[in-house]
């Protein structure tokens, strides 16, 4: 471990790959409604590498990624414009609760900003404590609104 002053975020690279699967392996290990499939995980992490329409900042301290935040634009009706979903947010154990995760997404919110986004959300399990004590002491609340979700069958052509 070392300290907040020598961790920095930047934007991930493909080169980053492994270590943003190994951090989503940890994140799943928190969240009862997603299984971790490596191959899933890096097919998805590879689509947002690619896209212009999202972002993925890692925090990397003592030449290793030690954090990371993702998140895409959607078009919010009830902003008129843009909003930001933010996808993942997960530290590497050791340096949770100095102050990284807060970095990242400091970071994310200038990202958004500098689009003109005034709308970030999130879907946080609602078990994990942790992570919506987090999420409270960055000033985020909570809605009356809940997430539904259906899964449709893959089309064969």
């Amino acid at each position: 471990m070392g300290t907040l002053a020598a961790v920095s975020v930047r934007r991930a690279q493909a080169a980053d790959m492994d270590a943003l699967v190994d951090l989503l392996h940890l994140l799943f290990t928190l969240e009862a409604d997603f299984a971790f499939e490596a191959t899933r995980q890096r097919r998805g992490l590879a689509m947002m590498l690619a896209a212009n329409n999202a972002v993925i900042l890692i925090a990397e301290a003592e030449n290793r990624v030690i954090g990371m935040c993702s998140g895409q634009l959607t078009i919010a009706t009830a902003e008129g414009g843009p909003a930001l979903l933010v996808e993942d947010v997960v530290v590497n154990e050791a340096w949770q609760g100095q102050g990284v995760g807060r970095q990242l997404m400091q970071a994310l919110g200038k990202w958004a900003r500098s689009r003109n986004i005034e709308r970030l959300q999130l879907l946080a399990d609602r078990n994990n404590q942790a992570a919506l004590e987090f999420y409270n002491k960055l000033g985020w609340q909570s809605t009356e609104l809940i997430c539904l979700r259906q899964r449709l069958p893959l089309q064969t052509t």
